[in-house]
């Protein structure tokens, strides 16, 4: 089966693993899906990842995290930009997620990166998704 949009798939994964209260997420693997995962780690919203090779493209095995009594560290994931419809900014006009408290994912010129690293680099670019 051909998916036209790997990255909505990669958090729709996420989301129902999330929901489901799974410990761990299989994904297929890519370089944009490593660094979303990579700034994912890093903003605090999964404990890990590691990349499996299979012999094709590999396998991204997250590791979720969860609060106290499995409560949900990820409350909130959408997708911004769509392949019928791209959404781009610039750095001015970056959107914040939940007033601040979330974390927008954007694509710029120099990789991906979430939206206080663009206004910091000062660069615009593609709207991926939005995590809170």
């Amino acid at each position: 089966m051909q998916i036209t949009d790997t990255i909505a798939d990669m958090l729709t994964r996420i989301r129902n693993a999330n929901s489901a209260k799974h410990d761990t997420v299989d994904i297929p693997a890519s370089n944009m899906k490593k660094a979303i995962a990579q700034i994912l780690v890093d903003e605090g919203y999964v404990k890990g990842f590691q990349v499996i090779d299979d012999g094709k493209q590999g396998i991204i095995r997250m590791t979720l995290k969860y609060g106290e009594n499995k409560t949900q560290i990820i409350t909130g994931l959408r997708r911004v930009s769509k392949p019928g419809l791209r959404i781009y900014t610039s750095c001015e006009d970056m959107p914040k997620v939940m007033k601040g408290l979330g974390v927008a994912i954007v694509s710029t010129s120099k990789g991906v990166m979430t939206d206080k690293e663009a206004r910091k680099q000062n660069v615009g670019g593609e709207v991926l998704a939005f995590i809170w």
